[in-house]
């Protein structure tokens, strides 16, 4: 049997064209059995909803820091072929920049949908006792413990605790290290190089069981969740989602048309498979490799979009680190009776421009939040509470905000790219299939 034949079987066994159906119809199916598990109190579907979820999430999770590490290496590394030291500095600074302007946006978009739709007020909600023990056991966000916490003891800890500042910190100086060693860490580089690959090939296999995790992550969410939560926090909910809803299909087409001079359609044409993996997933670095072949076939150079995408999926999210600190604010100040005047405002504008970067990991909606809230003076009690009552419906939310996190990390380098006359039309005008999802494995 010839290699084509093999190969154009092995296509037949899946279509990523039916990706999108078939998570669609995942968070339905889902969605529908969470329902009866919650109305029937079939204890033993919650538990195996929750499991499928879980797995998917842990199979995702293991991928990410060694994913971030190794693209970021190379990222820097590949940032040479662009014209040498001066040219990476003035990439990266357009690229930090744009960074700030879109964060400015975003709150204030979230700060006028929140004074809108006014979330948390007139609301009487207990919350779970279990919920506010295991919020205020958590480190809340300052930027002291963001400075400490930059600089790990050693690199194995950074790794094994899981620390995504950290790991970022490190791979920021290796990857300097490197670039300027020049062909002495040549092996080095080429190691990361074949090592993001592998990477990268075991994540497209996990990613192809997305609609299986969705039915499990969305399905434990309705069962363990219901409606005595949701229906009165309904309120916070549709402010993040009307908020970054106008993000993801207003501002960043209004700046890819004049800005990046880029249609639209053709960037949610060649990103919607992106996007929706990054909703279901709620996780930006497990979204990267996608994200990163997004950015290519938007036309952007491998070399700035392997740069520029590590360092965004960690410190670039408009949902989790502009948006939703500045609706959860709002909610938290609604439910408690706090008023906020225009100090308070430009205080929430200022933590969200200039304190993104403490949203790296996984748990960077809750630094952003307490930081926010920090800078605010509101009460240590009050901040707990209001944080375990949103905590409840926080993965219904935390889908929206990651989808618009992962659209900002693309858009930030095609815009960047356009302005610095290296973006190429041609790959933008040509279709390409979804990201990771169109390779098969190689067969002999």
């Amino acid at each position: 049997m010839s290699v084509s034949t093999t190969a154009a079987r092995s296509r037949l066994r899946f279509n990523p064209k039916l990706f999108a159906v078939a998570v669609l119809a995942s968070l339905v199916l889902g969605a529908l059995l969470g329902w009866i598990a919650k109305q029937t109190g079939a204890d033993w579907l919650v538990t195996t909803l929750d499991t499928i979820g879980s797995t998917f999430t842990k199979l995702l999770s293991f991928t990410v820091l060694p994913l971030i590490f190794t693209a970021i290496v190379v990222g820097i590394n590949s940032l040479r072929s662009l014209g040498g030291g001066r040219t990476a500095a003035r990439l990266g600074g357009k690229t930090a920049l744009w960074f700030a302007i879109t964060s400015l946006i975003a709150v204030v978009i979230g700060l006028l949908v929140g004074g809108l739709f006014q979330p948390g007020r007139g609301l009487v909600i207990e919350p779970d006792p279990e919920k506010l023990q295991a919020i205020g056991q958590k480190t809340q966000g300052s930027w002291l413990d963001l400075l400490n916490g930059l600089v790990p003891e050693n690199l194995i800890s950074a790794f094994a605790e899981g620390e995504t500042l950290q790991v970022v910190f490190v791979s920021l100086i290796i990857g300097a290290a490197t670039y300027s060693l020049g062909d002495k860490a040549a092996p080095f580089v080429a190691f990361n190089k074949a090592a993001f690959e592998v990477i990268q090939r075991v994540l497209g296999w996990i990613i192809r069981l997305a609609p299986l995790g969705t039915l499990g992550l969305i399905g434990n969410a309705v069962a363990s969740y219901g409606n005595e939560f949701f229906l009165p926090l309904v309120k916070l909910i549709g402010s993040t989602y009307v908020a970054c809803l106008l993000v993801l299909f207003a501002v960043y087409p209004l700046l890819l048309s004049l800005v990046a001079k880029v249609s639209p359609a053709r960037f949610f044409a060649k990103t919607w498979t992106v996007l929706q993996f990054a909703f279901v997933s709620r996780s930006s670095g497990a979204s990267l490799p996608m994200t990163r072949q997004a950015t290519e076939n938007l036309g952007v150079p491998s070399s700035y979009a392997s740069f520029a995408v590590p360092l965004a999926s960690t410190t670039k999210m408009d949902g989790c680190a502009a948006i939703y600190p500045a609706v959860g604010s709002m909610f938290i100040a609604n439910l408690f009776g706090i008023h906020l005047g225009p100090v308070q405002y430009l205080t929430i504008i200022a933590v969200a421009v200039f304190g993104s970067i403490a949203t790296a990991g996984v748990t960077g909606w809750f630094t952003m939040l307490t930081l926010t809230v920090g800078a605010l003076g509101f009460p240590p009690e009050v901040v707990a509470t209001g944080i375990a009552i949103a905590f409840a419906v926080d993965p219904i939310m935390d889908m929206m905000r990651t989808a618009t996190n992962v659209a900002g990390q693309i858009v930030v380098p095609v815009v960047v790219a356009r302005s610095e006359n290296v973006l190429d039309d041609e790959v933008l005008a040509t279709p390409s299939a979804p990201p990771l999802l169109d390779r098969e494995p190689a067969t002999a």
